[in-house]
């Protein structure tokens, strides 16, 4: 693995060099180019650009890039029971493969470094992850709505994909559970969960309190609210846990996820677009939470450029409850960094020496960058997401604009022949 030197960037707000070395940040500062090798070195002029550290997308259904569009404007369950799910039954390894290319594609070309996905056919996604170069947390998506021999086999295949992650023994790719949710999972299914978390040491994904519904359907099942229920059988215990959406909350449930650490992956977009609501973002930074973002799948987005979110929460916040001071653009800016990857324990999101090299790069000389000044008020603000070089584990995944590890037309011509399939089956 080759040295980057990149020279006279905007780093943490002022003009310097950041060193590469191996997968690591090995020096932020004023570098001597005779300090390096410059054979080993390969030297990127950060003249009129800014570095930033790669995005984290703690929410995510990769896969789904091929649902773009297929099913808008309807509530989130007449979309998933009278779409979505129908779709997903005609899905192939195939089908999964082109899809998580497009999605890691996608993520890339604007600035996402780490996603953190839950869906299914495992061995295709892990193959478009290590084609592309970018750092995820996998997990298999589980549901059993109630049956024994249905759950049974979810979590045998939960297991065997875990397994499979960690003898990749691939830094960039790590393994999580995901089920999907209180209202689709059983207690049964939800306590083994637990346990096997606990086991092998990984975190935890699931949907919870995205719409009223899902609140009153679990409620008028266990008499409780989704996270009452789950912590009545210590299903946060001792364990890391990343809730997404968490969109209506009761001030007991906001209590559990503050005692429990349990970490809210804010996905603004996607909850406006299917009216589920907009989750209490300020009421949890009082409390501590901590909040990163994810997009959810394109069947619910659109897209997984996560500025688009890091915009939309610095502003939803702001309208809904009448302050300008609220999520402000550097907490904004911050969940879909430094909290994304303090969710998913990576040592990212910063750009600080010791650090993953996991990092963007953005020319600023863009009309909507302009004047050069305030250029972290343009990140969230103003900025479209169209990021010009990606460093990923210390590789250089995306160099002005162009991948470097696929072809983005074969990529595409792929996708479509996929959406093709999907829907024509």
């Amino acid at each position: 693995m080759a040295s980057i030197l990149i020279k006279n960037g905007i780093i943490n707000g002022k003009k310097q060099d950041l060193l590469v070395n191996d997968n690591i940040i090995q020096k932020i500062g004023e570098i001597d180019v005779s300090e390096i090798s410059k054979d080993e070195t390969e030297i990127i002029d950060g003249k009129d650009k800014v570095i930033i550290p790669g995005l984290v997308n703690t929410h995510t259904h990769a896969p789904m890039a091929l649902f773009r569009g297929v099913a808008d404007d309807m509530p989130l369950m007449e979309w998933l029971n009278d779409h979505i799910w129908k779709l997903e039954a005609k899905l192939n390894e195939k089908i999964i493969y082109a899809g998580t290319l497009l999605a890691c594609v996608e993520m890339i070309k604007s600035g996402t470094t780490t996603f953190n996905d839950m869906y299914f056919y495992l061995d295709s996604i892990l193959k478009a992850v290590d084609e592309t170069g970018i750092r995820s947390t996998l997990s298999y998506g589980m549901i059993d709505l109630d049956d024994e021999e249905k759950r049974k086999k979810e979590l045998k295949s939960a297991k065997e994909s875990i397994e499979i992650i960690k003898n990749l023994n691939n830094p960039r790719i790590n393994a999580a559970l995901g089920p999907h949710a209180p209202y689709t999972c059983s207690k049964e299914l939800l306590s083994e969960v637990h346990d096997m978390a606990k086991e092998y040491d990984v975190p935890i994904h699931i949907h919870m309190n995205e719409t009223l519904d899902e609140v009153k359907m679990v409620n008028e099942k266990t008499k409780m609210r989704p996270f009452e229920y789950l912590n009545s059988f210590g299903f946060f215990n001792d364990v890391n846990v990343i809730a997404a959406h968490c969109v209506h909350l009761s001030d007991s449930e906001i209590n559990i996820i503050k005692e429990k650490n349990i970490t809210v992956s804010h996905n603004p977009i996607s909850n406006l677009k299917l009216a589920s609501g907009v989750a209490p973002i300020p009421k949890l930074l009082d409390n501590g939470i901590n909040i990163t973002l994810g997009t959810d799948g394109c069947g619910s987005n659109n897209n997984l450029n996560l500025f688009e979110e890091i915009k939309s929460c610095a502003l939803i916040h702001k309208g809904v409850n009448l302050n300008p001071t609220v999520v402000n653009a550097k907490e904004a800016f911050d969940f879909a960094t430094k909290n994304g990857a303090r969710a998913l324990g990576l040592n990212t999101g910063e750009l600080k020496e010791g650090y993953l090299a996991d990092l963007a790069i953005i020319d600023l000389n863009k009309p909507f960058l302009i004047p050069k000044e305030n250029i972290y008020s343009h990140l969230v603000y103003s900025f479209n997401g169209n990021v010009d070089t990606v460093i990923i584990d210390g590789n250089i995944v995306m160099n002005d604009g162009k991948m470097v590890n696929v072809d983005e037309e074969k990529v595409y011509e792929m996708a479509e022949k996929a959406y093709y399939d999907l829907t024509n089956c």
